[in-house]
């Protein structure tokens, strides 16, 4: 079975970052959305999807092996949707979330290596008690729905028309959930994770 592209989303605004932007927050050292491109190139073939003029973001990733595309149009998350299957054919797609710094590597593998035993045609992240979250893979035959989302609600419409086909991946604690999308997140985050 074909692995799944990965798709990192990483075009959002940092709207709420008090001017800071999260992506470039820095984890043990390194720029968020490095960290999570470096760890979703160990899983596999990956496009980042970033906004126009966020030069500061590519050039913390351009040196990676990674296939960077621009989201052109300004309906939050769906356009990202949109450009990052934008060509794919007949193979399952991953999408993550840039700004969820405990999505390691592992989890990754773990959703693929599922993924590949024909576990569900979708198979989405949740917490350790069943709360569901990132990252989910879609398989092949969605990219067509993928490829018509609008706004800014991601693919959440495309998960409940075919509930029946999604299967939860529990992963550790609240991994799945955590996403940082404001100064208080993130110093919320830090006080839990001291050796960041």
């Amino acid at each position: 079975m074909t692995a799944p592209l990965i798709l990192l989303l990483a075009a959002g605004a940092s709207s709420r970052m008090k001017g800071r932007d999260k992506l470039l927050e820095h984890v043990n050292g390194t720029a968020l959305l490095r960290l999570m491109s470096e760890r979703c190139v160990k899983c596999g073939e990956t496009r980042v999807v970033l906004g126009l003029g966020q030069d500061a973001r590519r050039d913390a990733i351009e040196d990676l092996r990674v296939d960077i595309v621009e989201a052109t149009e300004t309906d939050g998350m769906a356009a990202s949707i949109r450009v990052g299957v934008d060509g794919i054919k007949n193979r399952p797609v991953m999408i993550v979330l840039a700004d969820m710094p405990d999505i390691t590597a592992s989890d990754l593998h773990l959703l693929s290596g599922l993924y590949a035993q024909n576990l569900s045609p979708i198979l989405q992240a949740a917490s350790k008690d069943g709360q569901p979250g990132q990252p989910v893979i879609f398989a092949p035959k969605f990219l067509k729905h993928l490829a018509k989302l609008q706004g800014d609600q991601g693919a959440k419409s495309i998960l409940k028309t075919n509930a029946k086909d999604v299967a939860l991946i529990p992963l550790a604690d609240e991994r799945a959930l955590t996403d940082l999308d404001t100064p208080e997140d993130w110093a919320a985050w830090r006080a839990r994770n001291p050796s960041t």
